[in-house]
């Protein structure tokens, strides 16, 4: 079977059960941020130097696969989706990236003075960091935009993982910058 369906030429792309939208829907504009930001996170996956960082991406990566299978998920299929794939976006999640912050925080991650400038340091994975925070932080947007509409998500705990995994991500880029070894 081929990558190459020839199914979106006339610019329609396929949710999860058969829904098909226009590839400008705001769900699909969200679902396609997501993943960007899982391509974003990439890099700094393969390029990170602390181990911090070594840790925490490959599982968010992990984790916005299921993200991104709830987006894909149109409205009323949602217990189809969850009978189907149990991994979803949870309290737990945001509770892990929570210790994250404190962690990252306590270790240093916090010792620089005014605004942060991606790239100033001249590590290369701090700029990924940040790249990944910026994509985050329009996933998040993209998300929240779904609130009140028909296309709601309604797993409320998506918009905070995405929150808080963009200030995770943003001390990740400091960590990486700091000269000491980490925790």
């Amino acid at each position: 079977m081929s990558i190459a369906t020839r199914k979106g030429d006339q610019g329609q792309t396929d949710l999860l059960f058969g829904c098909r939208l226009s590839k400008s829907h705001p769900r699909v504009h969200a679902l396609g941020a997501v993943d960007e930001l899982n391509a974003a996170l990439g890099p700094l996956r393969v390029a990170a130097t602390r181990a911090e960082t070594r840790e925490v991406v490959p599982q968010v990566q992990r984790w916005l696969i299921a993200l991104m299978g709830e987006l894909a998920t149109a409205p009323g299929d949602e217990k189809r989706h969850a009978e189907r794939h149990p991994e979803c976006i949870s309290t737990e999640k945001v509770t892990w990236l929570d210790e994250w912050v404190a962690k990252l925080e306590a270790g240093g991650a916090l010792k620089f003075q005014g605004w942060a400038l991606p790239g100033e340091a001249g590590v290369m994975t701090g700029a990924h960091a940040d790249l990944a925070r910026v994509a985050c932080r329009r996933a998040e947007r993209l998300v929240i935009d779904l609130r009140g509409t028909e296309d709601e998500v309604p797993n409320l705990e998506i918009m905070r993982f995405l929150n808080r995994l963009a200030d995770v991500l943003w001390l990740l880029a400091r960590w990486e910058e700091l000269p000491t070894e980490p925790l």
